[in-house]
């Protein structure tokens, strides 16, 4: 037999959800996702001048309080490689848990550049063994796995002909591949997504490439981090674990 709601009872349920969806928002509010985002230079930002890198550009975007939205800490360090990552993220991690004594729910990594130059030539001593970074990624991702979900932001290419960088060291793209590879591989053993921003930037022509980059050929400019921004915001993986 059909149940006819009177008006009053049609009424009583319209509040009960309109309340429901209020306590829902007042919630996400109240308990925002909290993000760390650690690495290197290309975390911090550098050569941004205008929005302090793609992290502090997605930051601002959810710096409104009147719209839930996720906290994103950046914890980017210059000339950072894996072995100094792995040395601060355990402390800063646990520092990062003020609002309501919660642990960040998210952890997005990006490291690995550095590693890869080498110092004199192009053929010279590297900055961490390739068999070295092998070990050390491994480590820092299951220290990293051992926290929270994980989300791994790779590197861009690089522009060989300003190299050297700061008159000494030497990136190419060659080396570049073989720790991103390494990386790579690493990040599917542990189950952290990758997102491949040098296999992007590299469907694009030099030309490209070097307009998205600093004078110093390392670096992206602000129309590089907005590219970036606008890969990350399109990577689905990483959106609906902070949001």
């Amino acid at each position: 037999m059909a149940v006819t709601l009177s008006p009053a009872s049609t009424s009583t349920a319209q509040s009960a959800s309109a309340i429901h969806s209020a306590d829902v928002r007042a919630a996400i509010t109240a308990h925002p996702k909290k993000v760390i985002a650690i690495g290197d230079s290309l975390i911090y930002g550098y050569g941004d001048s205008e929005g302090g890198g793609w992290v502090d550009r997605l930051r601002l975007s959810y710096m409104n309080p009147e719209q839930p939205g996720p906290i994103l800490y950046n914890l980017g360090v210059r000339g950072d490689g894996v072995r100094q990552v792995a040395k601060r993220l355990k402390s800063e991690f646990g520092d990062r848990g003020e609002l309501r004594h919660r642990t960040p729910d998210v952890l997005v990594l990006s490291v690995g550049i550095n590693d890869s130059a080498r110092a004199g030539r192009p053929t010279g001593r590297p900055i961490t063994a390739i068999d070295l970074f092998e070990c050390e990624m491994d480590q820092l991702l299951a220290q990293a796995s051992s926290l929270c979900p994980v989300y791994f932001v790779g590197m861009v290419p690089v522009n060989e002909t300003a190299m050297p960088f700061a008159k000494i060291l030497y990136f190419t793209h060659a080396e570049q591949m073989r720790y991103r590879d390494v990386t790579k591989r690493l990040c599917e053993a542990h189950d952290v997504p990758y997102l491949d921003l040098y296999e992007q930037w590299t469907q694009q022509d030099e030309h490209w490439v070097s307009d998205h980059l600093c004078t110093d050929g390392i670096h992206p400019n602000p129309l590089g981090y907005r590219t970036i921004l606008e890969s990350v915001k399109s990577w689905q993986p990483l959106m609906e674990a902070i949001l």
